[in-house]
């Protein structure tokens, strides 16, 4: 749940630049892609951020995340699978709709990916729309099948 230490952990990752904390949360998504046999994959891809972004924050935090993962997976990383196309207002604050039209449309495929399983990761899943539109990009680009991973799950009041 994204709450307590976890959701502090994660707010100094992508807030405070703590950067090396992308290593035991990334560790945390990894055990548990690692010991769920409907989580086999090909390949990571990080959730991408938009240039702007990521020229602001000098990091993509779902990039550093999805590196740990690859690493302790043995499982090919490729950051530049997908794109974001648009940028799109922080989702913080929106409702379950809102943050659909938010992201839809927001991501692209960078590349074909044909026939393969992959694991997209991100830090933080609330209402799933984020990853529901980039997993409609990877398949539009070939994949196959789409399994998404956080470090935390966010239940929203509405």
């Amino acid at each position: 749940m994204y709450d307590g230490p976890l959701r502090e952990a994660i707010h100094a990752l992508k807030f405070g630049g703590r950067q090396a904390l992308a290593e035991p949360l990334g560790r945390l998504i990894a055990e548990v892609v690692a010991t769920d046999p409907r989580m086999r994959v090909d390949l990571v891809v990080p959730v991408p951020l938009h240039p702007a972004r990521l020229r602001e924050r000098g990091f993509n935090q779902a990039e550093l995340l999805a590196a740990e993962v690859a690493g302790y997976l043995n499982i090919p990383l490729r950051p530049t699978a997908l794109r974001r196309v648009r940028a799109t207002p922080a989702q913080t604050g929106l409702g379950r709709e809102d943050r659909r039209a938010n992201v839809r449309g927001a991501f692209g495929s960078r590349e074909p990916l044909e026939a393969l399983s992959v694991l997209l990761v991100d830090d933080v899943m609330s209402t799933g729309s984020t990853g529901m539109e980039c997993a409609r990009a990877l398949r539009h680009g070939g994949v196959r099948q789409v399994v998404v991973a956080t470090v935390a799950l966010a239940l929203l009041d509405y």
